[in-house]
């Protein structure tokens, strides 16, 4: 923050305050966008008064306009939006915080975006966008790349956007997707990212759950073989990090594998692997894709995942994180895990 704004804050601190409390409104109007006043009330938080008076004030900015539908941006609007980005981060303790999860959760960078996706849905997107603007920055360097599958996974798919193709970019799906909702699995988003950057990619026909028999078979195939050694010369990975208990239900687990992994207290999933609080393997899926030793084995890798309902998930799969690791989360699961560390802490 500069001298100015320093001494701004100092001889006006309720300026800041109104300045961010302004600037979330705007935003979660243009997160929701067209929205309704008694929307924007339970979502921002305020009377129905409060919010009158300041979608009022905006309006008369012309930041926002009313429409039949509800409320949306102005272009002005959004360029007030991008202009005070990094100021408002700055005055929010948004920089502050990513450098104390980035020493929590021992990894190389953590990137917060504002808000809390499990109260604002819209922030998704704004996650996917931040993860694809990331992404972009490392083609020129890396040409492999891995994706799992995921409602997350899809919303970076969306958001990529290149000046022109790449066609030694190579995306490959990280895991199977038979018996999964088709547009989140790894192969459909594979498939997508080749599509916005001009790239190839390959993909993995295979159920998740494979019978012992099975897996050996399968793995002796050379289909599989040439995307086993595909994983070992990947040069990034993105994945999402899951809930154990939500990821076993979509993917239809047995009451065998549910019964495990409750009674191992697993709390997150990624790649087939479940988790407990401490980073422990207590359960793992028998599956032809990308193995946890080959990810810890990438150059660079992107960790997506918000909401306050995956801070326990973050901090538990963080445990095996590989060092080049970046997380892009949001605030309401940023909070939530330096709140739990120092739970931790106290005890």
């Amino acid at each position: 923050m500069d001298a100015l704004s320093v001494a701004q804050q100092k001889l006006m601190p309720e300026m800041s305050e109104l300045l961010k409390k302004r600037y979330q409104i705007l935003q979660i109007i243009s997160l929701e966008q067209p929205i309704g006043r008694r929307t924007l009330c339970e979502v921002a938080g305020g009377t129905e008064r409060e919010i009158r008076k300041e979608t009022d004030l905006l309006r008369k900015q012309q930041l926002i306009e009313m429409k039949t539908a509800g409320m949306k941006v102005t272009s002005q609007g959004l360029e007030v939006l991008d202009r005070l980005k990094v100021f408002i981060r700055e005055i929010s303790g948004l920089t502050d915080m990513e450098v104390q999860l980035q020493s929590i959760l021992g990894i190389s960078k953590v990137v917060i975006l504002p808000q809390n996706s499990d109260e604002i849905p819209a922030v998704k997107s704004h996650i996917g966008k931040e993860a694809a603007r990331l992404l972009e920055t490392v083609f020129g360097r890396y040409k492999k790349i891995a994706v799992t599958g995921g409602s997350t996974m899809a919303a970076i798919s969306k958001e990529l956007s290149i000046g022109k193709s790449d066609r030694t970019l190579q995306f490959i799906a990280a895991r199977g997707g038979l018996g999964e909702d088709v547009l989140h699995q790894a192969n459909t988003i594979a498939a997508a990212f080749a599509e916005k950057t001009g790239g190839s990619f390959k993909t993995l026909y295979l159920p998740d759950h494979l019978s012992a028999e099975a897996f050996e078979m399968m793995m002796k195939e050379p289909v599989i073989k040439e995307m086993m050694d595909l994983y070992d010369q990947t040069d990034v990975v993105v994945h999402g990090i899951g809930d154990a208990e939500e990821m076993a239900v979509r993917r239809h687990s047995s009451l065998e594998e549910v019964k495990m992994i409750r009674s191992g207290g697993a709390v997150s999933e990624a790649f087939g692997y479940y988790f407990d609080k401490d980073g422990k393997i207590v359960y793992r899926i028998r599956t032809a894709g990308i193995q946890l030793e080959q990810v810890q084995k990438a150059k660079t890798v992107l960790a997506v995942a918000g909401g306050e309902s995956k801070a326990r998930a973050i901090l538990s799969y963080a445990k095996n994180a590989a060092g080049p690791t970046v997380l892009i989360t949001d605030e309401g699961a940023a909070r939530k895990i330096i709140d739990l560390t120092k739970k931790l802490e106290e005890l």
